[in-house]
């Protein structure tokens, strides 16, 4: 029911925000490019949610379990903050990973810290992006201030579920 108030609620905001441009020709601008983001992006969630799918059925569960179950404790934290950078692609796919790893078995708080840890220190943004764009000192700096983000948010998270 929250997704669902959520997302009207959204939906609702943009609808909003696109009467108000101020001309037609700006309404029509921004609704050509809404339509051409939605045919290059539905396919792609399409099949990230297939691949999540059958992926989870090609996961041996009793290893999941083993390595990144809720019993494996602080080794699999570990093993997920190691796992999360190294995981290439976008959200598309990391997503659909830790959504395969929790129908394997794997606990929660090992996926929280791998998707944290994939959106905070991914490889495939860090040396594409990153680098180039903001050199080899801040990068570095933000990596150690962001370094025990996804071990303070599972500790969090352990609090509350």
């Amino acid at each position: 029911m929250n997704i669902l108030f959520g997302t009207i609620l959204i939906c609702t905001a943009a609808v909003w925000l696109w009467s108000t441009l101020p001309n037609a020709e700006w309404r029509r601008a921004s609704y050509a490019a809404a339509i051409q983001t939605l045919k290059f992006t539905l396919p792609r969630v399409l099949v990230a949610l297939l691949g999540a799918g059958f992926f989870a059925d090609l996961l041996p569960a009793d290893l999941v379990r083993s390595y990144l179950g809720q019993d494996a404790g602080l080794s699999a934290l570990a093993l997920a903050m190691l796992l999360g950078p190294l995981t290439p692609g976008g959200a598309f796919v990391s997503f659909a990973i830790g959504a395969a790893a929790l129908k394997a078995g794997a606990g929660v708080l090992p996926v929280l810290v791998y998707v944290t840890a994939w959106s905070l220190f991914s490889l495939t943004k860090l040396l594409s992006y990153e680098l180039s764009f903001m050199g080899r000192q801040a990068t570095m700096m933000r990596l150690a201030v962001s370094l025990p983000i996804p071990l303070l948010l599972a500790a969090l998270a352990g609090q509350v579920i």
